[in-house]
């Protein structure tokens, strides 16, 4: 009995994503229809939260200011008490950049979502954009968002993302990533999106009352809820950032971040039934594999050990097959991730990580 259940919850578990794919694939092969616009010249508010980020924040700053029209754009830096002198750095590249930039200095760190309301509060343009301090844009990808929003279906726009740097699992994760990103993207929108670049029309983030406080991952849910009330939120391909990882502390980085996506489905899937018909598939099939998929491969490998030790022959040949599989990369890349998943899912009973530890990335290089 356990090695038949256990069978069965580990082809649901691999067969689930694997059917999903599948779709996804041939949603890759539909036109985006949407009419772009690359004379769309918005005023654009560039908002970049940080905390030590002295490393990072006048490159970044450079990366910003030759991404768009100068005299278009207006770029808010909201610093969370850093204590390395990263808005005096930030202040002085402002003094001679010929840009219109603030620098906000907060008395202590109360997390990302509340800086970005405080800097939203501040920022004057018809397209908000965030920022991530360590990260970098390709020179035309604000140019490509913003183009994107021209079309009044849109409300939200975020970019694909090459890794710099970390272990070999991490350039074949967001390859994978990536294209789904996209496809949902095509087929109508996605429920996932980037701190590295999410531009938004104005309008339609004061509608959902800006960035959420109680969660992590505030780019994805504002983007999620945008898409809810109608308007399209897509992951572009042709809108690229170089994204640095971590040299240490890779392990936490990656279970943050699915902590905060873990915490995300768990409040969206709540607003399922107010999804447009083209985006409910993708939220539930998203929720699914975020919020109950990991722990069926859990459960089988126990039901399957349980079964071996019980002297069934198959489950040990199964069990040592998956094992051996591990040599393979997308296996092994899946693997991991799912592993990610159940420990974020552990950790968020303990915290949300709100504010979190930062982890040291080093090694950019300009895209």
């Amino acid at each position: 009995m356990f090695f038949e259940l256990g069978l069965a919850l580990a082809a649901l578990h691999f067969g689930v994503p694997l059917g999903y794919y599948a779709v996804a694939k041939r949603w890759l092969r539909k036109d985006w229809g949407i009419k772009e616009d690359g004379g769309y010249r918005p005023k654009v508010s560039v908002i970049i939260p940080t905390y030590n980020e002295a490393e990072h924040i006048a490159q970044r700053l450079e990366n910003v200011a030759q991404s768009y029209p100068r005299d278009k754009l207006e770029v808010v830096v909201i610093d969370g008490a850093s204590t390395d002198g990263t808005a005096e750095i930030a202040e002085k590249w402002a003094e001679k950049a010929g840009v219109d930039v603030k620098v906000v200095r907060e008395e202590r760190r109360e997390g990302k979502a509340k800086s970005l309301n405080r800097a939203l509060g501040l920022a004057t343009g018809e397209v908000v954009v965030i920022a991530d301090a360590d990260a970098l844009w390709a020179p035309d990808a604000l140019r490509r968002a913003v183009a994107k929003l021209a079309d009044p279906s849109v409300g939200a726009v975020s970019c694909v993302k090459r890794p710099i740097g970390g272990p070999g699992i991490e350039e074949g994760y967001r390859g994978f990533y990536n294209a789904l990103r996209v496809a949902e993207s095509k087929a109508w929108s996605t429920p996932i999106f980037h701190g590295e670049l999410a531009a938004f029309k104005r309008e339609a983030l004061e509608a959902v009352g800006g960035f959420p406080t109680d969660i992590g991952a505030d780019d994805s849910h504002a983007a999620t809820l945008i898409a809810l009330r109608g308007l399209r939120a897509i992951v572009a391909d042709d809108v690229l950032c170089m994204e640095t990882v971590p040299e240490e502390g890779y392990h936490a980085w990656r279970i943050r971040r699915a902590q905060h996506l873990i915490q995300h489905f768990a409040k969206a899937v709540r607003l399922l039934r107010k999804a447009p018909r083209p985006f409910r598939v993708v939220l539930a099939a998203e929720a699914y594999l975020h919020l109950v998929n990991p722990w069926l491969l859990l459960t089988a490998v126990a039901l399957l050990l349980a079964s071996a030790f019980m002297g069934n022959i198959l489950a040990t040949a199964f069990l040592g097959t998956g094992a051996l599989m591990l040599l393979y990369k997308p296996y092994r890349t899946w693997i991991v991730a799912q592993i990610y998943l159940v420990a974020a899912s552990v950790r968020n009973l303990r915290t949300k990580e709100i504010v979190w530890n930062k982890q040291i990335k080093r090694g950019r290089r300009r895209c």
